[in-house]
């Protein structure tokens, strides 16, 4: 993905999309730019690398940062749950547990940056079709609650931004030498 950098920290319009959507996409940009930094030059060993038998690798969260993203393009693009057939492949990054320890292991970082940045790609090329008063148009949603669709593409962001916190604390540890061999 490439970035302005002289409008990284500028929320604001953007070329290509109505001034609301401008807003989303300006924070979109700013949360996955310092997600890429984090992860910037990350072996496998560091991308699979779990402190204990039931953690998240840094691999793992870049799976879930495109499932969740991949989802909410269903749920709010189309206005509608995903199938039990568009779930199946995405549950291993949705989940997080075992299913997503024993899915995403063994990947270069190429692999998950491609994944982010097509899934990416989608839900901007979508965004550019939709006007800006979709980002408020209201469904029901968590415990039946009425929720917008800007509330809802904010949720994908807030979610890689918690866990980013996920990704840093583990480069720490790693940093720190506890890197094992867990994930054998």
């Amino acid at each position: 993905m490439e970035f302005n950098m002289d409008l990284l920290m500028v929320v604001d319009r953007r070329e290509g999309f109505g001034p609301e959507f401008g807003k989303l996409v300006s924070m979109m940009d700013y949360a996955r730019f310092t997600t890429l930094g984090e992860v910037k030059n990350l072996t496998i060993e560091e991308l699979d690398y779990l402190f204990d038998e039931e953690a998240n690798s840094i691999g793992m969260l870049l799976a879930h940062f495109a499932a969740v993203e991949r989802v909410y393009q269903i749920v709010t693009f189309e206005n509608r749950d995903p199938s039990e057939e568009e779930l199946e492949p995405l549950l291993p990054g949705l989940d997080l547990g075992t299913r997503g320890r024993e899915t995403f292991k063994g990947y270069p970082l190429e692999f998950y940056l491609k994944e982010l940045a097509d899934v990416r790609t989608a839900t901007l090329e979508k965004f550019k079709t939709l006007p800006d008063e979709w980002l408020y148009e209201r469904t029901p949603f968590w415990w039946n609650k009425p929720a917008n669709n800007f509330f809802k593409w904010f949720h994908v962001f807030e979610d890689e931004l918690n866990h980013r916190g996920q990704i840093r604390i583990i480069k720490k540890m790693i940093k720190r030498g506890e890197l094992t061999t867990t994930n054998s």
